[in-house]
């Protein structure tokens, strides 16, 4: 977050979303730091929320222990309910940020120097929220920020974090291998979106992909080979790896797109050599095929992404109590 909030005043259009991780941090104190990222950037701040069991990041902080885990633990009941708890408090986080950003309404600010009023107490509100492992009164001291609620994304390779995704997140981050299982992950998430009763709420799935770039086929693979001999072992990832031109990745995402995934985050293989590939070679290549922006239709985070900026859920609860309905305070 401190990186982000250092470039922000640098940048023009990007979006920042650092990563928080939720098990070792407070939410009161991750909202009112994106909050201010929100303000430092003039809207174009998010956060990628994620989990930690790993046991030395524990004990940098010292005040919960995890057991070492590997892949081959996870079918051990131990570890899945360990890892369903993780997953819900970073649930309860996300949902403790957002009332946060909402604990003050848009026009609590008066900054009424004649009579010395800066806010109006009455638009500031508790948030009362109180789970299994945090409890947080509210109010935020910052103000709603400029998109009314950051971009909240997460990373889900897994059923449970689907659940995450489709309960708490704007945007999800999945690592598909074919359109086939980008399909099946696609209709996973939603179902979670479903059951978390955000059926009708707008909801990003992107495709995560590592990418090397050449002037042709070769090229590219023989760069990801170079890589492997240097390192003594295959490079390997979590997301799929494409190594080819950039015409040949405009057809492989514009075939993805077909599974229902709304985009696709890229990740640069090597840094600068393939994001300058993307930039100035696939970018151009997606504009002359009409599937990508030539200008930028919004100065919002929430804008590039089509996503609307919310009502704030205590001026709506105000204006539906008939106790303060019509009262006409200001």
């Amino acid at each position: 977050m401190l990186i982000a909030a250092r470039i922000a005043p640098l940048t023009r259009h990007v979006g920042l979303v650092p990563t928080v991780i939720v098990t070792h941090t407070e939410p009161f104190h991750a909202s009112k730091a994106i909050a201010t990222l929100d303000y430092v950037s003039t809207g174009r701040a998010g956060v990628r929320v994620r989990v930690s069991a790993a046991p030395h990041e524990a004990r940098q902080f010292g005040r919960r222990s995890f057991p070492q885990l590997s892949l081959q633990d996870r079918d051990n009941p131990a570890v899945q309910e360990l890892i369903a708890d993780l997953f819900g408090e970073a649930a309860d986080y996300v949902e403790v940020m957002r009332r946060l950003w909402d604990s003050w309404e848009d026009d609590a600010e008066i900054r009424d120097v004649g009579t010395g009023r800066f806010i109006d107490r009455d638009k500031l509100h508790y948030i009362d929220f109180t789970g299994r492992q945090f409890s947080v009164k509210g109010p935020s001291i910052t103000p709603r920020p400029p998109q009314g609620q950051p971009v909240v994304s997460a990373l889900g390779h897994a059923s449970v974090p689907y659940e995450l995704i489709g309960r708490s997140a704007d945007v999800g981050y999945v690592t598909p291998h074919d359109p086939a299982e980008g399909a099946a992950i696609v209709a996973e998430v939603r179902a979670a979106q479903a059951a978390a009763g955000r059926a009708g709420q707008p909801l990003h799935i992107l495709a995560d992909l590592v990418v090397f770039l050449g002037p042709d086929a070769a090229a590219a693979q023989a760069r990801r080979d170079r890589l492997d001999e240097r390192s003594g072992q295959e490079y390997t990832s979590d997301a799929h790896i494409f190594a080819g031109t950039a015409s040949q990745l405009a057809d492989l995402l514009l075939d993805w797109r077909q599974a229902g995934l709304s985009g696709f985050r890229l990740r640069p293989a090597v840094i600068p050599d393939d994001l300058e590939a993307i930039t100035r070679e696939l970018v151009p290549e997606l504009q002359r095929r009409g599937v990508f922006r030539t200008a930028y239709e919004a100065s919002t985070l929430r804008g590039l992404l089509g996503l609307d900026r919310p009502a704030n859920r205590y001026t709506a609860a105000r204006a539906n109590d008939p106790a303060t309905a019509g009262s006409g305070r200001n």
